[in-house]
């Protein structure tokens, strides 16, 4: 969380224009490391001369700039604390006068509650025990005292009961007045230090003197005796709290003056997921159509709110019968188009297709469903819930043995909901586990600005080691997270762009095609790869996998970068600044977080050595999960920041597969399929298939292909004369990846058409995505059916 949100967060709302500008300082800063980037890309002519650090003169002129904003903000600081405090001072002292005078009224001794000890019973500080005493008074002299002289009392006892409400109000609201002053102290301390840090990462060298020790610290609201004064003015408003309240109780007495404190908010560093959840609802905000979105926003409640159906009159239709009033909205296209999917889906349950019920319940099961994914009418997880509803109500499974009896519904339940949790399932929320934690305690990001840094200024190089910075990123935290992570590092790149500069346009599109070929690179680096490992038996080891991928993604990285150098041009116009290294070092949760990372890819990689000992991967990948939050290194607020929506999905997809294969129904289509391919070879077969593939999910999410056709190409595979199985489905994952023509082909491509510059302007338009996406997918496609097919039969798949 930004540091600009903690200050709005905890700020006193009263006091929110007299805290630290520290949003002010960063613009400044980045308007500072724009200046020092146009004056060096001005003062060179030779482009790898050009660096971050500007010259002498250049940073003493700065440094002057930035310390006089840096004085004003102290200036003002201590003004407003200077007024607080004189202002809180004089109100404690006349709440130590007045809290004297009730207890001389109140009869009880001073001494005693100016302490803050304990009471003797006859020293109490309660008001009421003055009445008690006065009605045992009337008691024992009833003849003597009248009851003139006992109401008079009685009114006495009511006025010292008011005044004690109103001064534990007085010391309620003057201990909290102090408290925030306080917290005004440590927010602006911790303000001033960010903006320093903020000021030396974006110019690159740090502020001669030491600011905050040299001037700050030294400033009177942030002296030491300054802040042991107020703290002993706070002892003291709590002990005469104590004195009127809780009989002398200091520690009571603190209890109850905490509740009434406004509660401060602390941010922890966000992780990924975290991060995408806040894209997510700014591409809804925005209305993109997001195909390929796994957490979508919902057509249906689009229709009825924005376009304000439900506030619209109905339409009105005049008959001899009588008039017909129908809502609007039932003539909505969104509407229509799941009416059709309900027709479709009665049509296929009743048309004689099938001999077996089963089929036939699936088939509608199985068209209807990727209809809903593949329109998104409403939003793709839920379509993957209904899945199983619809499985068990129109029992479309059979049993496992040789007899294949129809299951009923109770059976169906049972044998469906216990396919869906899958160490598949168990892997994915593993790679969840390790994303999380790489990206919460910041050493994704040092990894990748470590690389960076020695990228050079030539734009080219910056272009293509950005892009093997996003693959790299995508193997281990996955493609849906890595461009968010890219895109935040490469923001000082972004920042000193001229706009006819085609740099940044080449370096967003750079990182959304490149996330998308690291899909491919590991495992667990997209939802697809997870499916595939669902339909491959026996499933690869993780060094197979690298063995075919990570070539694959190297050569289409390459040619990729390559026709962007040629059809982009990103050199011209372009104004480098070497991305600053992290000064900052690896500490032991860094340390702890990275070994236990890099031991459980160690057991993945060996998973079938340890198969006697762990029995999956999936069962490997509760190590980081337990690690990570059983230390408490990860939170159950990062726990329900995952993506459960891609959980969801692909437990609906695994369900969905397991219905098509249980029904017969998987059988009949790779019997029709086999017919059509009879006489092509396993390359012929790939290479037709391959190119249906990457279609189809070009124009829907690369996952929601993945579960609907890796299942059939399985089969297919299986039913050959030279049956490969496992070659057709990796190949055909991996092309689920590399289809990437469209800005809503994945999530990669919605965040880097989403991305926009300090104006709100896009940089990247669908003209140009489509036009550098559509070459780029082919070239990945070639790049598999060569090179990947090649080392697919080499591996043995």
């Amino acid at each position: 969380m930004k540091f600009s949100r903690t200050v709005q967060f905890n700020a006193v709302p009263e006091w929110s224009s007299y805290y630290i500008g520290y949003s002010n300082l960063k613009k400044l800063i980045h308007s500072l490391e724009a200046d020092a980037a146009t004056r060096l890309a001005l003062g060179h002519h030779d482009a790898e001369r050009i660096s971050l650090i500007p010259h002498e003169e250049s940073t003493a002129e700065y440094d002057a700039i930035f310390r006089r904003a840096l004085d004003d903000e102290l200036d003002k600081i201590c003004r407003f604390y200077s007024e607080k405090e004189r202002d809180s001072l004089a109100k404690l002292e006349r709440l130590q006068k007045d809290i004297h005078d009730f207890h001389v009224r109140a009869g009880v001794d001073e001494a005693s509650t100016s302490s803050g000890s304990s009471y003797t019973a006859r020293r109490h500080s309660d008001v009421e025990s003055v009445a008690i005493e006065r009605r045992e008074m009337v008691d024992k002299n009833g003849d003597t005292m009248s009851m003139d002289d006992y109401h008079e009392g009685d009114e006495q006892f009511s006025e010292l009961s008011d005044l004690k409400i109103t001064l534990k109000k007085r010391a309620i609201a003057l201990y909290v007045s102090l408290s925030e002053l306080r917290s005004y102290v440590q927010l602006n301390r911790t303000g001033f230090g960010k903006a320093l840090k903020k000021y030396a990462k974006c110019i690159g060298r740090e502020m001669s003197g030491n600011y905050v020790l040299d001037v700050v610290e030294q400033s009177y609201p942030f002296l030491h005796s300054t802040r042991e004064a107020l703290e002993e003015k706070i002892a003291e408003v709590a002990s005469l709290y104590a004195s009127i309240s809780t009989q002398g109780d200091i520690g009571q007495a603190k209890l109850e003056l905490r509740v009434h404190l406004r509660e401060y908010v602390v941010w922890e560093r966000n992780t990924v997921w975290r991060e995408m959840m806040g894209i997510e609802k700014n591409i809804q905000g925005v209305g993109l159509t997001n195909q390929g979105l796994l957490v979508s926003s919902n057509p249906i409640t689009d229709a009825l709110e924005h376009k304000g159906i439900l506030s619209q009159p109905p339409i009105v239709i005049y008959t001899r019968f009588g008039v017909i009033r129908l809502p609007r909205l039932l003539f909505n296209s969104t509407f229509a188009i799941l009416a059709i999917v309900v027709a479709v889906f009665i049509a296929l349950l009743t048309a004689p297709i099938f001999d077996q019920p089963e089929q036939q319940s699936c088939l509608a099961i199985l068209i209807a469903a990727s209809l809903l994914w593949a329109t998104e009418v409403i939003p793709l997880f839920v379509t993957s819930i209904l899945v199983p509803l619809l499985i068990i109500v129109f029992r479309a499974v059979r049993s496992d043995d040789v007899y294949h009896e129809r299951l009923s519904a109770p059976d169906a339940t049972k044998y469906i909901f216990a396919a869906m949790w899958t160490p598949v399932i168990m892997l994915l929320l593993g790679g969840f586990a390790i994303a999380a934690a790489l990206s919460k305690y910041n050493i994704a990001k040092i990894i990748a600005t470590w690389v960076l840094s020695n990228a050079g200024t030539q734009p080219r190089n910056v272009l293509l080691t950005t892009m093997f910075v996003a693959m790299f990123l995508s193997m281990w935290i996955s493609n849906v997270a890595a461009p968010v992570l890219c895109l935040s590092i490469i923001q000082p790149l972004l920042r000193t762009q001229d706009t006819s500069s085609n740099f940044p346009k080449a370096l967003i599109l750079g990182i959304a095609l490149a996330s998308n070929v690291g899909g491919m690179a590991s495992p667990i680096a997209s939802p697809q790869n997870i499916i595939a490992l669902q339909n491959m038996y026996p499933n690869p080891s993780w060094l197979a996998w690298f063995f075919i991928a990570v070539p694959v993604c190297i050569t289409s990285i390459l040619l990729i970068w390559l026709m962007m150098v040629v059809t982009l041009n990103p050199a011209k116009g372009a104004i480098i600044t070497k991305i600053q290294r992290s000064n900052e070092k690896l500490n032991r949760t860094q340390i702890f977080v990275s070994a236990v990372t890099l031991l459980t890819i160690a057991l993945w990689c060996v998973s079938r050595q340890v198969e006697s000992i762990f029995g999956d991967m999936g069962v490997l990948a509760i190590i980081p999960l337990v690690v990570f939050f059983g230390t408490g290194l990860l939170t159950k607020e990062d726990f329900n920041n995952f993506m459960w929506t891609i959980i969801i999905l692909a437990m609906g997809g695994i369900a969905l597969g397991k219905a098509v294969s249980s029904s017969g129904l998987l059988d009949t289509i790779a019997i029709g399929i086999r017919s059509v391919v009879s006489g092509m070879g396993i390359y012929g077969v790939m290479v037709v298939f391959g190119s249906l593939i990457l279609i189809i999910a070009t124009f829907i999410s690369h996952t929601v292909a993945a579960l609907i056709l890796l299942p059939i190409v399985a089969q297919v595979g299986q039913a050959m004369d030279d049956p490969r199985p496992n070659l057709l489905v990796m190949g055909a994952a991996l092309l689920c990846s590399c289809a990437m023509g469209l800005p809503t082909s994945g999530f990669p491509n919605v965040t880097a058409i989403c991305t926009t510059d300090d104006q709100g302007r896009p940089y990247l338009s669908v003209a140009l995505f489509i036009t550098r996406g559509v070459p780029a997918s082919v070239l990945a496609y070639i790049v598999i059916i060569t090179l990947g097919f090649g080392l697919m039969k080499i591996v043995g798949l």
